[in-house]
């Protein structure tokens, strides 16, 4: 079990009651949607983004952007971490069937996968966090074919794959992400391997 200062935010309950197997500090719940229109919840995470900051846990599903996308534009970003979970398909246990998209959420994914997306996103790293070197930009995307060409789409997708994080996520997104975890020229090698 590992201890985390920011305060984590999942989608709902049984994505609460699987982080709490797994780490030691405050897990707090959008309740799905409701998050939009809930404004003391999110006065609450923004007072808790400005004295502890927040640590995002969504699933990798279009409906877990969109609510990651909407904290994102909530809460200032030197306050916010992201945390992603790869793409797995299958269903939970608790479920008759699976997700509208086939994958698993937070409370499907091993309990391994989950340390190594915290991992990533810095939590309980402090080492790791501060990356020698400058960091990935947009441009380092555009150069490597991963935006703005004809094949674009399907390089990023092979990027995200390998690096298994999920397949929703936007170009604009990628460079702080990747950063978090890949020196510029780590990235700039596997992008010449595509």
């Amino acid at each position: 079990m590992i201890r985390v200062k920011e305060a984590v935010i999942v989608e709902g309950k049984y994505d609460r009651i699987k982080l709490s197997s797994i780490i030691d500090g405050l897990i707090l719940e959008t309740d799905g949607f409701r998050i939009f229109q809930d404004r003391e919840r999110m006065a609450l995470l923004r007072r808790l983004a400005e004295t502890r900051g927040l640590l995002v846990l969504t699933d990798s599903d279009a409906a877990g952007f969109l609510i990651r996308n909407h904290l994102a534009g909530a809460i200032p970003p030197g306050r916010i971490k992201n945390a992603y979970i790869p793409d797995l398909y299958g269903k939970e246990k608790r479920k008759a069937k699976p997700s509208k998209e086939g994958k698993l959420g937070v409370e499907g994914v091993p309990a391994g996968m989950i340390l190594e997306a915290l991992r990533r996103a810095g939590v309980g790293m402090e080492e790791e966090q501060t990356r020698t070197g400058p960091a990935i930009t947009k441009t380092d995307l555009y150069f490597a074919g991963l935006s703005g060409g004809p094949q674009s789409a399907r390089k990023r997708k092979e990027l995200l794959r390998r690096l298994s994080l999920p397949e929703h996520l936007s170009a604009n997104s990628m460079p702080e992400v990747l950063s978090t975890f890949l020196s510029r020229e780590e990235f700039l090698q596997l992008a010449a391997e595509l």
